[in-house]
């Protein structure tokens, strides 16, 4: 007879631990339960994995099951393994129902990720036997110290469980008392318990691999031959001694009257399940774990290479009773030899959830993979090369971030992913999309309530945060038809105010104030400033009618926007900072203003968003590799990020530049972002330099792609990424969010902080007060004075530039400056003028100059804009900055209503304190104060710095 089917007659019943699609499909199983008599089928993360990841058996039903909507990899594999288990189940159903539900069940295991979480294994656990909906499935939990009353509690919602990783007699002990408890508490509630069944699975060739290990090492220190025999005695016996003594336990709990009172309702045993009976080592007889365990109302789950073993030359006997004062024997020699195997069984424990959170690591790597191969161009492509140095140091900590959970730990808000202090009340951002897609209904109310007012133009008025998101979708997105075009205002310069007053038709323009704290001193003046010039248009009683408010809940703005009766008020979430805010309504009001499609926009970028998930593992989530990259290419000395957008989404970087600066530049340390520069050939670069290069499908440049492969050549690390389109900028805003957050931990810092700001910003504050108070600015006095300009900087600075040939003229200044830049520095030039294309130009041939002459990273920046971007990392972040100031007279200054200041006297109070607090940080600092005729002192300033380079 049938050594498998054989087993039928003595009580056993026959399990098998492997299950696949194509192994249901094809009738495979069907003819194992005719031919073997198996009665039930057992699942984990390991078994899914090979069956997804060596094959492409799965293939099809991954992009069957995405045609329905995108899902995350964890979903996507519930998705598919449900399916699975709910054919499996339905093969086993006839064995069910003969066996009258004593068998023919199906197991299927909760995320190992959840062992010790007692309420999210119950809710999962709920989850799965709702989805499943079959009365022959068993759901698996672990019998860890978690796991135990999530067991009882879901007994006592009339749950069968699969009881898996027990390895202790204690243990099991108490694993039968949570199923005792569990099914008093369902009777109790009116339940059948006739219908809830349980197995406890007791693990055994895991207990002798480790025992046997520890039994080799005393056997080689032994030097009585006597002893070494005793000791070799012992290996192979433990696992199944430590069993028989737990079946022992059985008959003892599931006997008296307490049972049999439960037994009289219909309620059934929890069975004992022998699990991991492969064998592992090869001393062993191959159906060892099989032949030794033979026992009434018990099952075996094997594995298909012990099936097929036992089947072969398997041995039945009633095993399971025999010699059990020997097996007593055992575990007494066992403890004076000093092994503990309390220890072990611990150890096993332990080890037996991290061995199931690795096989889930595989396990969603693989759906991951093929979900991302499905998806195709739905998703952005990312490619990096780092060069081999870089490389194995993103290796390490892929695998370090992998062991130590740290992306779910990431997405769980757990602090000591960074340094432990207030990160966790700043990760609002990580779930901003799926909650604003809440909200589509409002904004699709707002959108159409803009569109019905006529409205010709829509302005934002914000810093940082609230304006660089919105400026991005503004210069990416073209206008709609029948919405106002977007732009943005984020400057206290007069000439700026004014030429966006200008280019704007005020009686037929929105104005967006956005602001966090509602008490930034740039939103608050703007806002006054326009307030007043739509009453002068359309009259007070109607000017709150063309303001929308952005701000967090009981702001100073909410007040002022209650009080001047604007249109709307959109709250910000408190636990989101500005930089991270654009997937908020900080971004997303703007663009619903401009007609902008936020519902393809974000499920779009819910793509991303589910790609870098904390069920992706490190290896296959790109935003996580982007930010290993960026924090181990900086800790290599590689720390200016060097953005290279294309010409459809020119703006990104601007943005990215904010997010990266003030998130890692503090503390001595960071990553400094260099936006904006043109890319040249290797030889004017250092060594310190990361590209990004950024582009949409089709925006092909061969030129471009050339210099990008030569530097790649040369040894610079390279991350190209490619959009779709630019409807998928939401995913790089996505991207960028969480590989910086990744980056900061990298780099052990707090990516959520801004430290330094907040000093500018009280020098900026004592200035301004002066001025409310006299009327005027505190003077200052130049180091150098000429008809062309003034020049400024602190006593340590001037005294060193005129030790290095500072003398009476401008470009023996600049000179001497541009002397103290060294390799692994950056030139930044902040610019507090007017930000036009003009200026830009002229910036811009300003900072080639010096990255082709000193071969160093250069910035080019206009304030008081960049002190709410870059200004946190050119103030807290590395000391290899060497900083130009740029100011100058403002040929009209412009006042603003409620204030004695106008906004020239801002713009000068903010670049003063600016500079102050670059030189009490000691910054190798150097401002120019430009006179007259702004166009010609530039073109003065130009000149004198490409003589200085010279």
């Amino acid at each position: 007879m049938n050594p498998v089917k054989a087993l039928e007659s003595h009580g056993q019943a026959v399990w098998l631990d492997f299950l696949a699609r194509g192994f249901v499909a094809k009738g495979d199983l069907k003819k194992l339960i005719d031919t073997d008599a198996v009665k039930g089928v057992t699942s984990n993360p390991a078994i899914f994995e090979k069956a997804i990841g060596s094959s492409d058996e799965y293939d099809a039903p991954i992009a069957e099951a995405l045609k329905s909507g995108d899902k995350s990899p964890a979903d996507l594999f519930e998705h598919i393994a449900v399916e699975d288990i709910q054919h499996a189940a339905d093969v086993l159903k006839p064995v069910y129902d003969k066996m009258k539900g004593d068998d023919g069940f199906v197991s299927l295991e909760v995320s190992p990720y959840l062992a010790n979480d007692t309420k999210g294994t119950v809710t999962e656990a709920e989850r799965l036997w709702a989805s499943v909906k079959r009365p022959n499935l068993m759901v698996k939990v672990p019998a860890t110290p978690e796991g135990l009353p999530a067991i009882q509690q879901l007994i006592g919602e009339g749950i069968s469980i699969n009881v898996t990783l027990l390895f202790a007699q204690k243990t099991y002990v108490e694993v039968a008392e949570a199923y005792l408890n569990g099914l008093e508490k369902y009777v109790a509630g009116g339940g059948d318990p006739s219908h809830v069944a349980s197995v406890a699975s007791f693990f055994v060739s895991r207990i002798d691999a480790q025992v046997d290990k520890q039994l080799d090492d005393k056997i080689a220190k032994a030097n009585d031959p006597s002893e070494k025999a005793r000791l070799k005695d012992l290996k192979g016996k433990v696992a199944i001694a430590n069993a028989k003594l737990a079946y022992q336990e059985y008959l003892k709990l599931f006997a008296g009257p307490r049972w049999e009172k439960l037994a009289a309702k219909g309620a059934k045993p929890q069975r004992l399940l022998w699990a991991s009976t492969g064998v592992k080592s090869k001393d062993y007889r191959d159906t060892l774990y099989v032949e030794e365990l033979i026992g009434k109302n018990t099952v075996n789950t094997v594995p298909p290479a012990t099936l097929d073993a036992f089947r072969d030359h398997g041995e039945v006997r009633d095993s399971l009773e025999e010699n059990v004062e020997d097996a007593k024997k055992v575990l007494a020699d066992l403890a004076k030899t000093g092994i503990s195997l309390d220890a072990i069984t611990t150890h096993l424990v332990e080890d037996g959830v991290k061995l199931f959170a690795d096989a889930a690591d595989k396990l969603y790597g693989a759906v991951a993979h093929k979900r991302a191969t499905s998806l195709g161009n739905g998703i952005g492509s990312q490619k990096l090369a780092l060069g081999d140095g870089i490389t194995k140091k993103v290796a390490t900590s892929t695998e370090e971030w992998r062991g130590s959970a740290k992306i779910r730990r990431l997405w769980h808000k757990d602090k000591s992913v960074w340094t432990g202090s207030d990160e966790d009340k700043w990760l609002g951002w990580l779930n901003s999309a799926f909650a604003e897609k809440a909200k589509l209904a409002d904004y699709n109310d707002f959108a159409k309530w803009v569109k019905a007012q006529g409205f010709t133009d829509a302005v934002v008025l914000g810093m940082g945060g609230s304006s660089l998101g919105p400026e991005v979708l503004a210069q990416t997105f073209a206008k709609v038809s029948g919405f106002p075009k977007l732009y943005v205002l984020d400057s206290t310069d007069p000439a700026q105010v004014r030429a966006m007053g200008a280019a704007v038709t005020i009686a037929k323009t929105l104005f967006i104030v956005s602001s966090k704290s509602g008490g930034t001193t740039e939103p608050n003046v703007m806002k006054n400033y326009f307030f007043d010039e739509v009453t002068k248009v359309v009259g007070a009683d109607k000017a709150g009618s063309h303001f929308v408010a952005v701000t967090d809940p009981g702001s100073s703005l909410e007040k002022v926007a209650k009080t001047q009766k604007f249109a709307r008020i959109f709250h910000g979430d408190p636990t989101i900072g500005g930089r991270y805010s654009v997937l908020s309504p900080f971004g997303l009001v703007p663009a619903a203003a401009a007609g902008v499609d936020l519902a393809k926009l974000l499920d779009l970028t819910l793509s991303m968003v589910r790609s870098c998930g904390p069920d992706v593992p490190p290896a296959e989530n790109p935003g996580v590799q982007l930010g290993l990259a960026m924090g181990n290419a900086g800790l290599d000395g590689r720390d200016k990020v060097t953005i290279l957008s294309s010409k459809k989404i020119a703006d990104f970087g601007a943005w990215a530049e904010q997010l990266i600066a003030e998130s890692t530049g503090k503390d001595g340390k960071g990553l400094i972002p260099i936006d904006g520069e043109t890319l040249g050939e290797p030889s004017v670069y250092g060594t310190d330099r990361f590209f990004i290069d950024l582009r949409t499908s089709g925006e092909d440049d061969k030129a471009h792609d050339d210099k990008l492969a030569a530097l790649e050549k040369a040894g610079h690390p390279v991350a190209r990424i490619v959009m779709p389109s630019i409807d998928h900028l939401g995913q790089e805003f996505f991207r960028f969010e969480i590989a910086t957050a990744v980056a900061g931990s990298i780099l052990g810092i707090n990516p959520f902080n801004q430290p330094d700001v907040e000093a500018a910003k009280i020098k900026t504050r004592e200035l301004t007060e002066a001025f409310e108070k006299t009327g005027s600015l505190p003077p200052e006095t130049p180091v150098v004075s000429s008809k062309e300009a003034d020049l400024y900087t602190d006593d340590s600075n001037a005294e060193l530039l005129k030790k290095a040939g500072a003398n009476g003229d401008l470009t023996s200044w600049l000179k001497a400056h541009f002397r103290r830049v060294t390799p692994g520095d950056y030139v930044a030039l902040l610019a507090y003028v007017e930000r036009d294309s003009a200026h830009i130009d002229t910036l811009q041939h300003m900072r080639m100059a010096v990255r082709d002459r000193k071969k160093v990273a250069t910035c080019a920046e206009f304030g008081p804009r960049f002190l709410h971007s870059t200004g946190q990392a050119y103030k807290g972040g590395p000391d290899t900055g060497v900083f130009l100031q740029i100011t100058a007279d403002d040929a009209k200054d412009l006042a603003i209503p409620d204030y004695r200041a106008s906004f020239g006297v801002i713009k000068a109070a903010q670049a003063r304190g600016d500079f102050g607090v670059l030189t009490d940080r000691n910054r190798r600092a150097l401002r120019v104060h430009l006179k007259g005729d702004l166009k010609a002192g530039l073109a003065v300033l130009d000149k004198a710095i490409t003589a200085a380079l010279n």
